[in-house]
């Protein structure tokens, strides 16, 4: 399988990545990419859900989210100011939006999300501030619903391919990808993908050695072939 790549990206790396929760997220699609990107020293992890409130994953682990969606540096400000949604507390410390990843995970709970107005324009809303948008597995899919992969390359769980890629009408699907980078967006197939995806992104932003010290570190093995996903 090719090598990682040195660093290739004209971009600054992300300093901040935002990790949209809500119930019935996929635990690994969270905790695998956050096992990867907390090796990298500087890069400030956080925890939102729409609300505030915990989310729980579909496996049943309990996050506490660290703030409201509309209280991120990355939120609209005409939401932001909206006192009935936001629940900013005094004394916060919100990060610069400059430099700053969003990444949507996937899990069951992303077929009732996709049918709701109100959390896709609150994505929507977010995402267009954001640097970079990352999502796992059936993540793309909110994604997509949003229109924030028109015209992008882009890949899902292939278990749930057929579902998720009904969202999207000009969304360029990768059937056979581990993952996509296309620009300012990266898409993972499922779960344990969402690793691979990780890897490759620390690789790209902070360079091939960095991606293979942290999976040292961690004893992976990433793919590093981003268009040979073995389950599609």
């Amino acid at each position: 399988m090719p090598q990682q790549p040195a660093q290739t990206s004209s971009q600054q790396p992300p300093r901040h990545i935002t990790i949209l929760l809500f119930d019935g997220f996929e635990l690994l699609d969270v905790a695998g990419p956050v096992e990867v990107w907390s090796q990298i020293d500087g890069l400030e992890l956080e925890y939102v859900t729409l609300d505030g409130q915990p989310a729980r994953s579909s496996q049943g682990a309990v996050f506490q989210a660290d703030r409201a969606l509309v209280d991120t540096a990355l939120a609209d400000t005409a939401l932001a100011s909206n006192p009935q949604t936001s629940t900013t507390q005094p004394n916060t410390t919100q990060p610069n939006a400059s430099g700053h990843a969003l990444l949507i995970p996937g899990g069951m709970g992303t077929r009732t999300l996709i049918e709701d107005p109100d959390f896709l324009q609150a994505l929507t809303d977010t995402a267009k501030n954001a640097t970079l948008l990352t999502s796992v597995c059936t993540g793309s899919a909110l994604l997509a619903a949003a229109g924030l992969l028109d015209g992008y390359r882009a890949t899902t769980n292939k278990r749930a391919y057929d579902w998720a890629t009904s969202f999207g009408s000009t969304v360029e699907w990768q059937r056979r990808a581990r993952w996509v980078h296309d620009r300012d967006r990266w898409t993972s197939s499922g779960v344990a993908a969402g690793m691979d995806m990780a890897c490759a992104f620390v690789a790209h932003y902070w360079g091939a050695a960095r991606a293979d010290a942290i999976a040292h570190a961690i004893e992976l093995r990433a793919q590093t072939d981003p268009e040979d996903d073995p389950f599609a």
